[in-house]
């Protein structure tokens, strides 16, 4: 039986890489989000083309979702995040209850 790197099911879009994607992505311990993105950079040219870039994109997309998320912005002023005295999204923390 041979090894699971050395054979690869649904093409041969891997195995032709000097380092294959699974191999950076496990040896550099990855997440989900950025071991994908990597493996349809990789694998563009040889298999789905654009489709793979635009599966690339959204998993960097996600990874910036749910690792950097963006402050919420002031409803007054959509250019910057709330501050303590701004009035924005619904509350009013300008006002100070007595």
């Amino acid at each position: 039986m041979s090894q699971p790197l050395e054979q690869q099911v649904g093409g041969g879009h891997y195995k032709d890489f000097t380092i294959q994607p699974i191999e950076f992505i496990q040896g550099n311990r990855l997440t989900f989000c950025e071991g994908n993105a990597i493996k349809y950079v990789c694998r563009h040219r040889n298999k789905n083309g654009r489709q793979d870039i635009e599966k690339a994109i959204h998993y960097l997309q996600l990874l910036l979702e749910l690792e950097y998320p963006e402050p919420p912005f002031c409803v007054a002023n959509d250019t910057q995040p709330p501050t303590e005295n701004a009035n924005c999204a619904g509350t009013d923390a300008s006002r100070k209850d007595s």
